[in-house]
């Protein structure tokens, strides 16, 4: 029927590793590849794994060969990628952040603070490469950069006004 673990070149500390990884595994994404190849090394069958995890059967078979290759469950984790390149490669990391410490007032804007759409058109006209406000927003949250709207507070009355105005002291 189906082949037993040692056929497929399981040996006997390969479900401890793979159990050991899966306690510890920070990434949804992996823990999913372990935790299927864990039942594939516990004996399951790869269609009754693929139906328990939600997976397709040509992925848990792609994932048991790159396990069996080295036996290590590194081998599980996603591979960089290249990604899509940047937009405006002239707008830097560096850049954003030194445009977004500058006041907008000074540079000539009617606003004390930044708006996202308005640091994105600065950027765009400073350096000559357009960026969305959209854009700008997911490199400014993965720089740390967070900023909240002003809030309006009311001041409280002094505590010694009425002695200010010359008004009595007793309460």
């Amino acid at each position: 029927m189906y082949p037993a673990p040692a056929d497929l070149g399981f040996d006997q500390h390969d479900r401890h590793r793979l159990a050991r990884a899966g306690e510890s595994c920070p990434d949804a994404r992996t823990f999913r590849r372990l935790q299927a190849v864990l039942l594939i090394a516990r004996g399951r069958a790869v269609p009754e794994v693929a139906r328990l995890t939600a997976l397709k059967p040509w992925a848990i078979y792609a994932w048991v060969r790159r396990y069996l290759a080295e036996h290590r469950a590194d081998a599980l984790v996603d591979r960089p990628r290249s990604g899509r390149p940047p937009a405006s490669p002239a707008i830097t990391d560096a850049r954003i952040v030194r445009q977004f410490r500058r006041d907008p007032l000074r540079l000539g804007y009617s606003t004390t603070g930044w708006t996202v759409p308005l640091l994105a058109a600065h950027l765009s006209r400073t350096y000559a490469g357009p960026i969305t406000p959209d854009t700008l927003r997911r490199r400014m949250r993965a720089l740390g950069l967070r900023w909240k709207r002003p809030r309006y507070v009311y001041a409280d009355k002094d505590s010694h006004r009425a002695q200010k105005k010359g008004g009595s002291c007793a309460g």
